[in-house]
């Protein structure tokens, strides 16, 4: 005689991963059933190496096409993972039984389907909740007794689904792919048969079941996809982002503490919230955590719950141990509520083998795959520094993000350094699977990439952009295509704008061979090529020119003006002697003039005087006071030192501003602002120190000695109003 038993649960709960371990061992099954992939059967027995330790997930790929893929996660407290933990105890096999991934990854986008609405509403609503969360967290996942849910949870579903209609789609072929294999164990001799599987499910699996004929012509002529799976590592802050089958947990780092604590829960909880602040400096005492446990079992015991629940020991946390500050409660959140514990799996575990490649990497330079953001600074010039720089820029190329590029905070660091901002994400793993299309080894998937991307007629800025990262990934097998296609295109492109934004990037590229060993002869002489046709096509390219072409061109200058720099002397000085012809001619929009001005008097070919007389020009009364202010703001975008330490720029400044019509002013006030308030606080009060003393000693006393006291008493009432004293 065959006995089922149906074991209904929400995934990812303590409560129900609780119940499922102690059901399991009073019914002694046969086999296992789980809600799941069924070609995760042959990574069963994975699960049995001391090195797979949870949170981690089953990865399903399309193998013609890795967009098509899902993940099932596991953590220590989801019910199947205690499921596949009692079947590897006992020794009894464990199957999948949900529909295989090779055809819900063929079906159309529109196949897709689930239970109609929220299962658990109508429930939460009958027991007095307006949560559904919360009712399911109460009756189920905060429980701590011996008694069987597991029946009553029937009950509930089945009363749910008597009102509903029929699952239709995707809904229809799982549950008729679930009670099919349900029928093949039964067929292969197994009398005691556990099913863990979703509360909604339990009624499709229950007997009588439907005739094994109906099931069939649910499921004949499925569409398949060849399908790859394995085991990949997982993090609590995924549970929590809704990534992944049965994910959107809002409170994995709770659920753990649940299901790993046997005593003393809110104070061993409340504890470690006290802990975390500790460790931010923050005064937190050993009475803080007494009053905020008596706290929350007290709101527990007003709200008739047996013990605290997360929104009990929260509001303590908010109250006692943060002192109402939301910024600490967020960082409690994110560090305990949320948590962001990574799983591992064992070597073994099959991975493709640019995966396995990047891991074997990552174990040689010590590089640890860690959930939390963590800051890297390379010293470039020690063999470990060069290869991790190498390995991140490779990684960035095949756009897997596991490093950023960060302004590091330690100072006089030369090219020789790079800063980077750590974080791995378990998604990077269908990512390595896409990007395998270009290799098996993270050097050679680099390499076509690039070549890739230089290949057909890209745009400029992305081969510059390519010949950039091939330096710093150091791909020297595909530089020269790179290269041949950057010249190809510089040559080609008659577009200035466009040369003039890809050559800061490609005279960057020209300073890694310092560090890294690479050879730049080349690169530099197509640069050298791209700046002769920037210098040439200047003056056409600014000739009649609006404002905002004007505001764009002037920041393609000023990177140009950087580019140079890192060239050396010769291309700097023919590009200075470019910028001086082209700041004389009197048709260049006045912001570009004025921008033009102020590198020439930082380069040294202007002297004050220069400077003052083109100001004077650009200031006279017969000019516009827009185009006035659009020169001062091209000319001042450096900074305002100038104005401290040049009386003459400041009396030209001031005259040109106490000229302005008062009609006018208002026209040109967000100019002005945009311009002036750029400065730092400093600089302001400096340059209004200076003003003040333009006019001499004398003449403040002669303002003063002409003071209408009768006017100034009037004011007064006002300001005993605004202090706050007496009339």
């Amino acid at each position: 005689m065959t006995s089922t038993h149906l074991l209904g649960i929400r995934h990812h709960g303590p409560g129900s991963a609780r119940a499922v371990a102690a059901r399991l061992a009073e019914l002694e099954p046969d086999v296992v059933l789980i809600e799941g992939p069924p070609e995760a059967d042959a990574l069963v027995e994975l699960t049995e190496d001391p090195a797979m330790a949870p949170p981690v997930a089953l990865l399903a790929y399309a193998t013609d096409d890795v967009s098509r893929a899902a993940f099932w996660p596991f953590a220590v407290f989801s019910p199947e993972w205690q499921a596949l933990a009692y079947a590897r105890e006992a020794g009894i096999p464990v199957r999948f039984c949900d529909l295989p991934a090779a055809n819900t990854f063929a079906a159309g986008p529109d196949e897709h389907g689930g239970p109609p609405g929220d299962p658990l509403a109508a429930l939460a609503a009958a027991g007095g909740y307006d949560d559904p969360e919360r009712w399911w967290d109460d009756v189920v996942e905060s429980r701590r007794g011996d008694d069987n849910p597991f029946e009553v949870i029937a009950e509930a579903m089945t009363a749910l689904r008597e009102d509903e209609e029929p699952p239709r789609g995707n809904e229809a072929r799982r549950e008729a792919h679930m009670r099919s294999v349900l029928r093949r164990a039964r067929k292969d001799g197994f009398e005691n048969i556990a099913v863990v599987c979703g509360a909604w499910h339990v009624p499709a699996l229950a007997d009588p079941l439907p005739p094994a004929s109906h099931d069939q012509a649910v499921l004949k002529g499925l569409p398949k996809r060849k399908v790859a799976c394995t085991w990949v590592p997982w993090t609590h802050g995924r549970l929590a982002a809704a990534s992944g089958y049965g994910a959107g947990v809002r409170s994995p780092g709770w659920y753990h503490h649940l299901f790993t604590t046997a005593e003393d829960v809110t104070t061993r909880w409340l504890a470690g919230v006290a802990a975390v602040l500790r460790e931010e400096d923050l005064p937190v005492s050993t009475a803080h955590v007494i009053e905020a446990v008596r706290l929350s079992e007290t709101l527990a015991t007003l709200r008739g719950r047996s013990s605290a629940g997360l929104a009990e020991v929260t509001e303590a946390t908010r109250s006692v141990l943060c002192g109402g500050d939301e910024v600490q409660v967020e960082l409690v959140t994110r560090r305990l509520v949320v948590g962001e514990r990574l799983g591992e799996v064992p070597d073994r575990v099959p991975q493709p083998p640019l995966a396995a490649d990047l891991t074997a990497t990552a174990k040689r330079l010590r590089l640890k795959k860690d959930p939390i953001v963590k800051e890297l600074d390379l010293d470039l010039r020690t063999p470990g520094g060069l290869d991790r720089s190498k390995l991140l820029h490779r990684l960035r190329i095949l756009g897997i993000e596991w490093g950023s590029r960060e302004a590091s905070a330690r100072r006089n660091k030369g090219t020789f350094r790079e800063t980077w901002a750590l974080c791995w994400e378990p998604a990077f793993e269908v990512d390595l699977v896409a990007a395998a299309v270009h290799g098996t080894t993270v050097p050679s998937a680099a390499t076509a990439a690039v070549r890739d991307t230089v290949g057909g007629t890209p745009p400029l800025d992305e081969v510059t952009t390519a010949v950039e990262n091939c330096l710093l990934a150091d791909l020297p097998e595909a530089l020269p295509e790179a290269l041949a296609a950057l010249d190809a295109r510089a040559a080609a492109d008659a577009d200035v704008a466009r040369l003039m934004s890809a050559l800061p990037a490609l005279a960057r590229a020209t300073r890694y061979g310092n560090v890294r060993g690479t050879g730049t002869g080349a690169l530099r002489a197509v640069a050298d090529r791209m700046l002769d046709r920037i210098c040439a096509g200047l003056p056409p390219a600014t000739h009649g020119i609006d404002d905002d072409a004007a505001a764009r061109m002037a920041q393609l200058v000023d990177g140009v003006h950087d580019a140079t720099s890192l060239l050396g002397d010769d291309p700097k000085e023919r590009w200075l002697a470019a910028l001086a012809r082209l700041a004389e001619r009197p048709s260049l929009p006045p912001l570009l003039a004025g921008r033009l001005t102020r590198i020439l008097l930082d380069a040294g070919l202007l002297d004050a005087l220069d400077v003052e007389l083109r100001l004077g020009r650009a200031l006279t009364p017969g000019v516009a006071p827009s185009a006035g202010a659009a020169y001062v703001e091209g000319f001042f975008d450096g900074g305002a030192l100038l104005l401290v330490h040049d009386e003459g720029l400041l009396r030209v400044i001031d005259a040109w501003l106490a000229a302005i019509h008062d009609d006018v002013f208002t026209e040109v006030l967000p100019l002005l602002r945009r311009t002036f308030g750029a400065f730092s606080g400093p600089e302001k009060r400096a340059i209004g120190h200076r003003a003040t003393g333009l006019t001499g000693t004398a003449a403040v006393v002669a303002v003063a000695e002409e003071l209408d006291e009768d006017r100034a008493e009037r004011v007064l009432p006002v300001l005993a109003t605004l202090l706050g004293v007496g009339a």
